[in-house]
């Protein structure tokens, strides 16, 4: 997908989840509104990375290593950024981007019906992966902090 329509479809999602976020979850519109700003620019930086570093590796990898640099505690402006995206409820980022992912199976209804059953599979595994692999790391970083 091109720049331009990726900032078009994250200021799309980021008016309904700003406004969400407000209605549901009680947070001050202008504090929301500069936190999924800030998320905004970070993820265009990390799709800017991805694009121009030599080493090809997926978009939401280098996102996230923008992300976790500019939030890092030797980063100057990490309690700026972690102060206002604190102001974005997770939940209500999940709606606008479910409903864009609806859209987009939708549109490719034939494509999805090819891949039938397997894709339940393939979503099972990514779960299980994705859970077991973040609670390894929770329980490393809580004993390393001693938490637990």
């Amino acid at each position: 997908m091109k720049l331009d329509r990726t900032v078009l479809v994250l200021l799309i999602a980021g008016v309904m989840a700003t406004f969400g976020n407000s209605v549901s979850y009680k947070f001050p519109l202008g504090e929301a509104a500069i936190g999924y700003g800030i998320m905004v620019l970070l993820t265009i930086s990390g799709i800017l990375v991805a694009r121009f570093f030599p080493i090809k590796l997926p978009v939401v990898f280098w996102i996230s290593i923008v992300a976790l640099f500019s939030t890092c505690p030797l980063s100057p402006v990490a309690e700026t950024i972690i102060f206002y995206t604190g102001k974005v409820d997770f939940l209500a980022l999940t709606t606008p981007i479910l409903a864009y992912a609806g859209l987009a199976v939708g549109k490719d209804i034939e494509a999805f019906k090819k891949v039938s059953w397997r894709i339940v599979i393939v979503a099972f595994t990514v779960f299980t992966g994705t859970f077991l692999f973040a609670t390894i790391v929770a329980q490393i970083m809580l004993k390393l902090e001693g938490v637990i």
